[in-house]
């Protein structure tokens, strides 16, 4: 068992709920400076999906995240599964630690914010569908899901694009913030929503995010696999940062997967 590496997405998923928590904080507590000096509300999300999505870029590219995969989602984690990529050991006890992190991560951000983190605005930042109902949030997060694997595995398997991977990934998630978090929230993770319906004890639409983000990450992977390009051997690596410095998660990561 790969207990330092679980606890490496455990870590750096409660990081990423951290700065999340506070980020949402600064911009939308109607107390907050920076509230009241930024009334468009497009423009807050700019900014919080620009502190976010650099956030996520930070931990691909740190060691942890280079050791891990950086997955910090059981929708990531998933797809990796399906591509045979990680073992079914490793998958579960990655969404299991995914959980528990996001959790402990929204718990520390309570430590720090205290009360704060309960206000109407932050609310522990709840996943809630938007202005568009149920159906409409199940749309948005599977096709942003959908989105974001696509580009991963287009990205990482080519050789002189690999290494971008992480760039790529943040700058998409900042560009979804802007511009999808009415509609659901912008989750594309179970373990994220998870962690915060917990303590704010709001479960409306919360299967939406359990069901569609892994959904759309499916259809990519299975779109990848049976793309005329893609059909003889292709080396898939389960991580955000493809890279030769860190062993992968599993023994079978690095081996070449062949067209079903």
């Amino acid at each position: 068992m790969n207990v330092m590496v679980y606890a490496i997405e455990a870590l750096c998923l409660g990081i990423f709920m951290v700065v999340a928590t506070l980020a949402t904080t600064a911009f939308e507590l109607p107390a907050s400076p920076l509230h009241q000096a930024i009334g468009d509300p497009l423009i807050r999300r700019l900014l919080m999906g620009i502190i976010i999505g650099t956030t996520a870029i930070t931990i691909i590219y740190s060691p942890w995240g280079k050791r891990s995969g950086a997955h910090l989602n059981p929708s990531v984690t998933l797809t990796f599964w399906r591509l045979k990529k990680i073992r079914t050991i490793d998958a579960t006890f990655y969404i299991l630690c995914q959980c528990l992190g996001g959790i402990c991560g929204i718990w520390v951000a309570g430590v720090l914010i205290g009360k704060t983190i309960a206000d109407p605005a932050v609310n522990y930042i709840v996943t809630v569908p938007g202005m568009a109902g149920e159906s409409g949030a199940f749309g948005a997060e599977f096709l942003l899901s959908f989105g974001l694997m696509t580009l991963v595995l287009q990205v990482s398997n080519r050789p002189h694009l690999s290494q971008l991977t992480g760039l790529f990934c943040g700058v998409l998630v900042a560009i979804y913030i802007t511009l999808a978090a009415p509609l659901s929230g912008m989750s594309m993770n179970p373990a994220r929503s998870l962690a915060s319906a917990l303590p704010a004890g709001v479960w409306h639409g919360f299967w939406i995010y359990c069901i569609a983000p892994p959904l759309g990450m499916q259809l990519a992977a299975e779109i990848y696999l049976r793309s005329g390009q893609r059909k003889v051997q292709r080396q898939i690596c389960s991580k955000l940062c493809p890279n030769h410095t860190t062993e992968c998660i599993s023994p079978i990561c690095c081996q070449t997967i062949n067209s079903q």
